[in-house]
C-alpha cells in the first residue's frame, strides 16, 4: 500500500504536550501534516498551566524539519483552539480530541466540583472544539475527528465513575457526529487506548520504550484520518499492537406481551435474556430495533422513506 501523507493538511492536536497527544502530533507532523499542537499545560487533575509544555513539542517538531505551533488555550474554549489553525493556515481538516485529566474518587467521596470538572474537560471539551471546527469542515466537504474514550468507559473501574461517564458520553457524541457527517465527507470515530500516558505515569522516554507506550496508538489515528480512509462512527480498543472493534449487541432476548409481562416471567427467562447465541449487532443509528419488533418493518420504510 502507498504511504499515507498529509502534505497541505492541517490537524489539530488537543493535549499534544505529552504522552499520547505528542506521539499523535510527532506522526502526524512526520507524514507532512501541519500541526497545531494545543496543550494548557496543567496538571494531571487539570490545575495550572505552563505553555512551556505545548512549546517542547513544537521545538522538537521543527527541529526534524516539521511544521507545527503552540496553542496554550483550555479545550473548553475550543473555538479559541481551532482559530490558532484558521489564523495560520486558513483551514482545519483534521482534529483529535485527546486533552484530558485524570484523578481517582469514590462515589461517596465525590464532590460536585471534581465530578463537573471531569466531564467539563472530557465531554464539554470535546464538543467545543468539534463545535468549532465543524463549520469549518462542512465548507471544505472534508474533516477528520477523533475521539478519545477509554477502557473505562466501555468497561467502568471502581473509584472512576466520573471518569467512566464522561469517557461513555464521548461514544455517544462520537456516534451522532458520525451520523450528522455522513454525505459531507466528514468521518468520526473514536479510540479507547490501553497506554502509558502522562496521566498514568511515567517519561516521555519511558513511555516511548515501553510494550504498551504510545507509539502503538498513532498508527490507527493516522489511518482513521487519511483521505481515502471511509471509516465512520467506529470504537476501537487498542494497545501493545492490539487493535479491538467494539460493537453493540443485543441478545435474542425476551418477548412477554400483555399478561405475560411480568417481573417472575422476566426472573423465569433470564436464561434466554442473557443467551447471546442469536445476537443482532445493531448498525450505526440503528435505534429502531423495538420499534420494528412492534409495528414492522414497513411502519418504518414508510418513515425512512
Amino acid at each position: 500500500m502507498d504511504t499515507l501523507t498529509f502534505e497541505g493538511r492541517v490537524v489539530v492536536v488537543t493535549g499534544a504536550g505529552n504522552g499520547i497527544g505528542r506521539a499523535y502530533a510527532h506522526e502526524f507532523a512526520r507524514r507532512g501534516a501541519k500541526v497545531v499542537v494545543n496543550d494548557l499545560g496543567g496538571s494531571v487533575e487539570g490545575q495550572g498551566n505552563d505553555g512551556a509544555v505545548a512549546d517542547a513539542v513544537v521545538a522538537e517538531i521543527v527541529g526534524a524539519n516539521g511544521t507545527a505551533i503552540a496553542n496554550y488555550d483550555s479545550v473548553i474554549d475550543g473555538d479559541k483552539v481551532v482559530a490558532s489553525a484558521i489564523r495560520e493556515w486558513g483551514r482545519v481538516d483534521i482534529l483529535l480530541n485527546n486533552a484530558g485529566i485524570a484523578y481517582m474518587t469514590r462515589m461517596g467521596d465525590m464532590t460536585e466540583e471534581r465530578w463537573k470538572t471531569m466531564l467539563s474537560v472530557h465531554l464539554d471539551g470535546s464538543y467545543a472544539c468539534t463545535y468549532a471546527a465543524w463549520s469549518h469542515m462542512m465548507e471544505q466537504k472534508f474533516g477528520r475527528i477523533l475521539f478519545t474514550s477509554s477502557p473505562f468507559g466501555l468497561h467502568a473501574c471502581p473509584g472512576f465513575s466520573h471518569y467512566a461517564a464522561a469517557k461513555a458520553a464521548v461514544l455517544g457524541l462520537m456516534k451522532a457526529v458520525a451520523l450528522e457527517g455522513r454525505g459531507q465527507n466528514i468521518n468520526a470515530n473514536a479510540v479507547a487506548p490501553y497506554s502509558l500516558s502522562r496521566m498514568t505515569g511515567g517519561t516521555n522516554e519511558e513511555q516511548a520504550t515501553s510494550a504498551i507506550g504510545p507509539r502503538y496508538l498513532a498508527q490507527l489515528a493516522i489511518w482513521l484520518s487519511h483521505e481515502e480512509t471511509t471509516e465512520t462512527g467506529g470504537v476501537f480498543e487498542l494497545g501493545g499492537g492490539f487493535i479491538h472493534r467494539v460493537r453493540n449487541e443485543l441478545s435474542a432476548g425476551l418477548h412477554l406481551p400483555d399478561e405475560q409481562h411480568t417481573a417472575e416471567n422476566i426472573a423465569a427467562g433470564q436464561d434466554t435474556l442473557n443467551d447471546f447465541t442469536s445476537s443482532t449487532h445493531p448498525p450505526l443509528g440503528d435505534f429502531n430495533t423495538i420499534g420494528r419488533a412492534v409495528f414492522g418493518e414497513e411502519h418504518f420504510d414508510l418513515i425512512e422513506n
